[in-house]
């Protein structure tokens, strides 16, 4: 189950406050700026920094290619 696109709209990542993209596949936000994944949980973004993992230099290029 995916995230409403309104609430994705509206979210911004805690460190930058740039925005974020989703990844229904992977269920997170994603952060190109700080190259973190936000974990998303029964619908729920649990935006801590501490809870994110950094993305992969394979997966940056994905999604920053994909813009």
């Amino acid at each position: 189950m995916s995230l409403p696109v309104a609430l994705t709209e509206i979210l911004a990542c805690p460190l930058c406050k740039g925005k974020l993209k989703y990844s229904a596949k992977q269920a997170e936000l994603i952060c190109t700026f700080d190259k973190l994944a936000f974990p998303v949980h029964d619908q729920v973004p649990v935006m801590l920094e501490t809870e994110a993992r950094q993305l992969t230099a394979e997966e940056l290029e994905a999604w920053t290619s994909s813009s």
